[in-house]
């Protein structure tokens, strides 16, 4: 596990941007953490280091935004996914090894990550914008 820590989104964005480089085009990146913690802004640097210009948003009520890029990328947003049978309505596993899948809220559907998903806790640190970013299955 790696421990990255940002004190702005603009750093924010530049992890992402990084950690897009190291990708192949089928993964799946899930998140996990709070509300305000940088998922979305996180996202932007990866779908912008992946030459994606979209403007990236969060997928909350929409439940899975996509943006082109070098690869496709699927952003979704489990907050409201209660169970196998709400998982299964988003459509979520059509979208494996389709391109890059960036979950926000991946507590609420643990028990169906792959086994070889990129997990990202990001949790507040010192101070109102630093943020701790812990990444297990790549490297920065």
């Amino acid at each position: 596990m790696s421990v990255y820590i940002s004190n702005s989104p603009e750093e924010t964005m530049e992890l992402g941007r990084k950690l897009a480089e190291k990708l192949v085009g089928n993964e799946v990146i899930a998140y996990f953490g709070g509300l305000g913690m940088g998922k979305t802004t996180l996202t932007r640097g990866i779908v912008g280091g992946l030459g994606g210009d979209d403007v990236v948003s969060s997928p909350t009520f929409a439940i899975v935004n996509e943006y082109r890029a070098k690869y496709n990328v699927y952003h979704f947003d489990m907050y409201r996914i209660s169970g196998w049978d709400d998982l299964y309505s988003t459509g979520f596993f059509d979208y494996l090894d389709t391109g890059v899948i960036i979950i926000e809220w991946s507590e609420n559907i643990e028990n169906a990550l792959p086994e070889n998903v990129i997990k990202i806790e990001i949790e507040k640190g010192n101070g109102d914008t630093e943020r701790v970013f812990r990444i297990e299955g790549a490297e920065v």
